[in-house]
């Protein structure tokens, strides 16, 4: 493994994709971390575009899979989250 100063330089088994593939979007899809307005600033494409193509690119089973999972992440879809941060800050204030 290559050092650079006194730090070793991290590997990745998966880089990401180039920007602008279909892989790239699968990627993008998949992130947690990734939401979907920041795909489409990326992108231009809307999230229902972005499920067309993740229906088209994917397996049917793979592509069920996914939608659970983004439809039910909260931090997928930026408004979502910060709603549902505030409304736990508000539970904590309160006690509950």
């Amino acid at each position: 493994m290559k050092r650079y100063g006194d730090r070793p330089a991290t590997r990745v088994k998966k880089t990401e994709p180039a920007m602008g593939t279909d892989a790239w979007l699968v990627w993008a899809a998949w992130a947690d971390r990734i939401t979907f307005e920041e795909i489409r600033e990326k992108t231009e494409l809307s999230e229902n575009e972005v499920i067309r193509r993740m229906r088209r690119l994917l397996s049917a089973k793979d592509f069920r899979r996914w939608r659970k999972r983004a439809s039910t992440v909260s931090h997928k879809h930026r408004r979502r989250f910060s709603l549902k941060r505030k409304e736990e800050d508000w539970r904590d204030e309160l006690g509950f």
